[in-house]
């Protein structure tokens, strides 16, 4: 008997200064196998120490916080990425193969959607271990349904740069992609850089692109705006520097 690989989603206020209520984001049932779990991958130890802590406020954990088994994912992958199968975790999943499940986390959201762990994934299948993926968050999903955009043809294609000269051209190269084909472009950027790439959006778009912010999204401070630009500017919109935010635009 092997063990099952279970995909833990995490609340999405990690890093912010206010905190969700745990249980309006996160499904009891997630929240109870989560707690039944000894054996993590996790991106961040200590974030996934602090997420255990607030899910045994409902659940009591199999075993104390301090005798979890947690295996943070290498360096290189949160640099690089493991998108693209580069990294081989197989060896991270020696305790499925023993028969433990295993939680896989990131510090918020769905683990391998635009966060590591992806590879983990991938070494589980490789493996023969069955692959089951918890109910929770997942921010890009929120925000196209709340941006008004087209829901039915939509890519998301992660940070963009932070240079600005490259930041127009990428900006530039995903708007003419969205008004060709009518595909919504979805993105995000660390939240100090929230102003900057504001700014670059209304320079750089056409009045008529329709440009999608949504903010702290499951948070009571959450904020969510969708207009033409050209309405954006005439408004004055702005953002906040200091919470997540994923953008989008599109016809």
């Amino acid at each position: 008997m092997t063990g099952t690989l279970y995909l833990v989603p995490a609340p999405l206020d990690f890093g912010c200064s206010e905190e969700s209520a745990l249980t309006q984001s996160m499904p009891d049932a997630t929240l109870e196998v989560a707690a039944g779990l000894q054996f993590w991958i996790c991106e961040n130890a200590k974030s996934t120490r602090a997420y255990l802590k607030r899910i045994a406020e409902f659940y009591p954990l199999v075993v104390p916080i301090q005798s979890m088994q947690l295996t943070e994912l290498p360096r290189e992958v949160h640099k690089k990425g493991d998108h693209l199968g580069q990294f081989d975790a197989r060896p991270l999943l020696k305790a499925a193969l023993e028969g433990n499940d295993m939680g896989l986390v990131s510090e918020a959201g769905m683990p391998a959607v635009a966060d590591p762990g992806s590879s983990v994934v991938r070494a589980a299948h490789a493996l023969g271990l069955p692959v089951v993926p918890l109910v929770g968050p997942v921010s890009m999903l929120l925000a196209l349904a709340a941006s008004g955009l087209n829901g039915q043809n939509f890519a998301f294609v992660g940070y963009v740069p932070a240079d600005p000269a490259q930041r127009a051209q990428r900006v530039r190269e995903l708007e003419a992609l969205a008004l060709k084909t009518g595909q919504t472009q979805l993105f995000i950027e660390t939240p100090y850089r929230n102003g900057a790439l504001l700014q670059t959006l209304l320079t750089t778009l056409q009045a008529r692109t329709q440009l999608a912010t949504s903010s702290g999204l499951t948070l009571s401070s959450a904020c969510c705006m969708s207009s033409a630009v050209s309405v954006w500017k005439q408004k004055a919109w702005t953002l906040d520097n200091t919470v997540p935010t994923v953008f989008a635009i599109g016809k």
